[in-house]
């Protein structure tokens, strides 16, 4: 029987990065984050499913999308401006077979979140599984700078715009079926250089098992994934200087996470592997924070 190879993962040096322009685009980076799951062993487990997943033109999103679309699912991403990645994506979840639709949508209005949902469930035929994983971040020096455009736009789109999405979908969503949320471990243990991010994601943990116990009853099952440092535009757009010379070295593994490495949580999440599993928190870090 054949070794699995395990494949080489870029380290900070390697990545060299760099601070880009935001929003920033994935096909623009000069090191691309690693998305497209060549060792990953599909078992057809989403199949006849449907997902719809918010912020899934780039970044885990995309991965997440691809992941799906391997095990089966039919897939629809929310996009806030950046349809050249969507089209990438679309190009991707197709070449599995699989039926895909693009929604340019802003999850800070209710009622775009609602139309998102109906037009995934008229257009691909049902509605299973919610990938919310849309996000804001910006990095400050000073806490007392961040302007309060900012700090509105970063509740809005990281807690209002989980909890718009959900109300939406939940209607839709059946025995069995499925919400994921995309957390961080920065709502664990604070960053000093985004505190208004890191408060986002704090509440979209307990967002999550709050709807989780609301949902019980329903048997529709809420759990979160919660990244470490992952290789994802969001970094080069957003983050300090300082704080991207050192993106990942802060970990036991020595290194920013791949996409890639974040999608099978996702489709444990979907799928029947997970059906025990509810309010549930993975932490998925490389082993952050490092105890020194």
């Amino acid at each position: 029987m054949a070794t699995e190879q395990n494949e080489p993962r870029p380290t900070n040096s390697d990545l060299s990065p760099k601070p880009m322009a935001y929003p920033t685009s994935e096909e623009d980076m000069a090191k691309k984050p690693d998305w497209d799951l060549s060792n990953y062993k599909p078992a057809g487990k989403l199949t006849g499913k449907v997902a719809l997943i918010t912020g899934g033109d780039s970044g885990i999103g995309r991965a997440v999308a691809l992941a799906f679309a391997m095990e089966g699912a039919d897939v629809a991403v929310l996009y806030h401006s950046n349809a050249e990645d969507a089209a990438v994506v679309g190009q991707a979840v197709q070449a599995q077979g699989r039926k895909f639709l693009a929604i340019q949508a802003d999850v800070r209005s209710a009622s775009e979140c609602r139309e998102a949902v109906r037009r995934t469930h008229a257009e691909l035929g049902g509605f299973n599984i919610l990938v919310n994983n849309a996000a804001f971040q910006t990095g400050y020096e000073h806490f007392e700078t961040i302007p309060e455009e900012n700090i509105h736009r970063t509740f809005d789109t990281n807690i209002k715009g989980y909890i718009f999405m959900a109300q939406a979908a939940i209607p839709f969503m059946k025995e069995g079926d499925s919400i994921i949320n995309t957390g961080s471990i920065a709502g664990l243990v604070g960053n000093p250089h985004q505190v208004d991010y890191a408060s986002t994601k704090g509440a979209i943990h307990t967002f999550t098992k709050s709807l989780a116990a609301y949902l019980g009853e329903k048997k529709i099952r809420v759990n979160a994934v919660l990244p470490g440092p992952i290789w994802t535009p969001l970094i080069p757009g957003t983050m300090l200087k300082e704080d991207l010379a050192k993106f990942g070295d802060e970990t036991m593994l020595g290194r920013p996470g791949q996409p890639e490495e974040l999608a099978p949580s996702y489709v444990y999440f979907a799928s029947q592997d997970g059906s025990y599993s509810t309010g549930s928190l993975l932490e998925v870090t490389g082993g952050m924070p490092k105890t020194n």
